[in-house]
């Protein structure tokens, strides 16, 4: 050789897209390359099981947080309810007291 770097190797395979793919199709049809890239693939491929964790974790963590809405919603109508009693309350008393009064004293 001429004293070709790996470096200079691989910019040559950069620009000449026929040799890569050349160079794909005899890496590809050793076996034991081709085991070895199977192997590296499906290390990164999800699996079935993979993805009903997954899909198991998900609704867990969707139902955790529905909860946690429901609480606070049930927490807020009872403090809407109290409001609502209280302002009741006021209300008649206020319109209460003065009608007693003018009873008892027939004013």
């Amino acid at each position: 050789m001429d004293g070709l770097s790996a470096e200079r190797i691989v910019e040559l395979f950069e620009k000449d897209v026929g040799s890569r793919k050349r160079l794909a199709e005899l890496l590809v049809a050793e076996p034991d390359v081709r085991l070895a890239i199977i192997n590296a693939l499906i290390r990164d491929v999800a699996t079935k099981e993979d993805m009903e964790r997954l899909k198991a974790e998900l609704k867990s963590y969707i139902d955790e947080k529905v909860n946690s809405i429901n609480m606070r919603v049930s927490d807020l109508y009872g403090v809407v309810k109290a409001s609502l009693v209280a302002i009741v309350v006021t209300l008649a008393s206020t319109i209460l007291v003065p009608l007693m009064l003018r009873i008892v004293f027939r004013v």
